[in-house]
């Protein structure tokens, strides 16, 4: 099941749904005021691609070769 990233228009909270197949959007409320005024956000996703490194950092995780975590720490 796919999760999603919803922003209330009411409150502005900012959270995260797993969504069933089949769920219609009428059973989606903010779980802080419970107002049904959403709206959906887009969010990223990573992509590990068969061990290739990207960057130049010891982490598997950083594209970018500026991960602020140690290695071996992740």
């Amino acid at each position: 099941m796919p999760v999603y990233s919803y922003k209330c228009k009411e409150c502005n909270e900012e959270f995260d749904l797993l969504i069933g197949v089949g769920k219609g959007n009428k059973e989606l409320k903010c779980p802080k005021c419970g107002s049904q005024k959403l709206e959906r956000l887009l969010s990223s996703f990573g992509v590990r691609m068969g061990g290739l490194s990207t960057g130049s950092s010891s982490c598997p995780t950083c594209s970018t070769g500026t991960c602020s975590l140690p290695p071996n720490e992740n």
